[in-house]
């Protein structure tokens, strides 16, 4: 069993304050395969004191010095990205081809991406032409705590460390206590590039202490956070007492709205969006809607496609879906499977209790119901787990209502052949993110959400700018 217990605080390997150990689970055996310390009031401000230190003159650095510690940074990651592979694996359960393609593949592209976004970000502009002596300057928010989940691990992680890095913060990271590995070896990264010390700080720990005394700290000037849409509630509770900036990334009800014209792959790449890293995606597109015309074919597509999904264990190679992360989602999403049954949805594929052979692991039958209606407990619950509800509609508009009457406003899917439709209608869903097609987002889009889905974007040039204040300067002449 591999021991973290240390914390990362102020370039430094440090044991916790208070003994408190939490075992690590692999949720493919139940078996556990670690264990870190859990944070107590004193780590917490012990690197927050380090990063506000450390903030003195970091806030100062120039571009080109932490340009040159994102790239040093990159080429480290490379050389550990089968490490990081396998520790999301083991961590969280994704399948190790997926792992490495996909989980660990995610941070490095933000690593990358970032790199480009800072060489062309000018940090200093002047107002305009009317106003010469005008200077608007954007610099860096400060100390930022920064809460990752255990989803997509080094995707979120690398959305808030890096940015905040390039912005010039300094930050305390606190990763899932759930899934903290991956994030334990990026701080072994950026402990091997000689980032300044103090300027990055790792501590483990859950919500109700470690997060709760980063959130609420009043030397911590930024919250980024990604989890839960009542978690953000509460964090944002927090913050409002002294007014701290917040970016949150939260839940979605991902709506796909499947046109008669759709391509002929569209229901199975639907369908594997929505169960693929086993439905643990906030952005998967979990309700599909269907006209009417081509509903019960579809339908009988999505059957075909959810009883040939594979699911087994995350150490072997394949194209097979994972266990969900813990005992808690397995449940959860199971009492959710029963009641879309108890609430008269048709189960088309999959059901309660795990898959054939598999009886140790949190296994999920990779499940679909058809004939939901959109005031379904199944239609409204982000489940995350591998669970799609087919929802039938008559006309565009009614697909349209259908999409948007849900809290969440993260990403929804459009499939047409029609462009101008499909231009036509994603106007009107009210969702930060709109896929048309399947034709992916790139790495530097803005990623975030209306409504319950959160707060401010990551990713990209905005992404950056949540980790910059703006000040203007006039009487400004050079």
């Amino acid at each position: 069993m591999l021991d973290k217990k240390k914390f990362y605080i102020n370039g430094e390997w440090v044991s916790p304050k208070k003994p408190n150990d939490l075992k690590v689970i692999d949720p493919s055996t139940e078996e556990e395969c670690a264990v870190i310390s859990l944070g107590a009031i004193e780590d917490v401000n012990d690197a927050v004191s380090a990063a506000t230190k450390a903030f003195e003159t970091w806030a100062f650095s120039k571009k080109e010095e932490r340009l040159k510690y994102l790239e040093d940074l990159y080429k480290v990651y490379k050389k550990r990205w089968s490490d990081m592979a396998k520790a999301i694996s083991l961590e969280m359960g994704s399948p190790i081809d997926f792992s490495t393609q996909l989980q660990a593949g995610t941070g490095a592209s933000h690593i990358k991406s970032y790199i480009k976004v800072l060489k062309e970000y000018t940090f200093e502009a002047k107002l305009g032409e009317h106003a010469l002596n005008n200077n608007i300057i954007r610099e860096p928010k400060g100390v930022c705590a920064l809460i990752t989940p255990w989803n997509w691990p080094m995707n979120q992680t690398c959305l808030k460390v890096i940015p905040a890095i390039a912005a010039g913060c300094t930050m305390v990271l606190k990763p899932s206590e759930i899934a903290p590995l991956s994030s334990i070896i990026l701080a072994e990264m950026i402990d091997e590039i000689k980032l300044p010390k103090g300027v990055f700080n790792l501590i483990n720990g859950d919500g109700a202490v470690t997060g709760n005394a980063l959130t609420s700290h009043p030397d911590v000037n930024m919250i980024s956070f990604t989890g839960s849409t009542r978690a953000g509630a509460l964090i944002s509770k927090n913050a409002a007492s002294d007014f701290k900036r917040v970016s949150l990334e939260l839940g979605g009800k991902g709506a796909n709205i499947i046109f008669k014209d759709a391509d002929a792959e569209a229901v199975e790449r639907g369908a594997l969006r929505c169960f693929r890293n086993t439905g643990q995606s906030c952005n998967a597109p979990t309700r599909m809607l269907v006209e009417k015309s081509i509903y019960d074919e579809t339908v009988e597509r999505v059957k075909n496609f959810a009883n040939s999904m594979k699911v087994d264990i995350a150490s072997k190679e394949g194209d097979h879906i994972g266990p969900v992360v813990s005992k808690t989602q397995f449940d959860k999403i199971q009492a959710l499977i029963q009641a879309g049954i108890d609430e008269g949805a048709k189960l088309v594929a999959g059901g309660t209790g795990k898959p054939d052979g598999l009886d140790k692991g949190y296994f999920v039958k990779p499940t679909a119901f058809a004939d939901v209606n959109n005031q379904m407990q199944i239609a409204r619950t982000e489940i995350f787990g591998p669970v799609l509800s087919i929802i039938p509609f008559e006309t565009e508009e009614e697909a349209i209502a259908i999409t948007n009457d849900t809290p969440y406003g993260l990403l929804n899917f459009i499939q047409t052949q029609d462009q101008e439709k499909a231009n036509r209608v994603a106007r009107k869903l009210r969702s930060g993110m709109v896929d048309i097609n399947g034709a992916g987002l790139a790495p530097d889009a803005p990623f975030g959400g209306y409504k319950h889905s959160g707060i401010g974007r990551e990713a990209g040039k905005l992404g950056l700018e949540e980790y910059l204040e703006v000040k203007v300067v006039s009487g400004w002449n050079d």
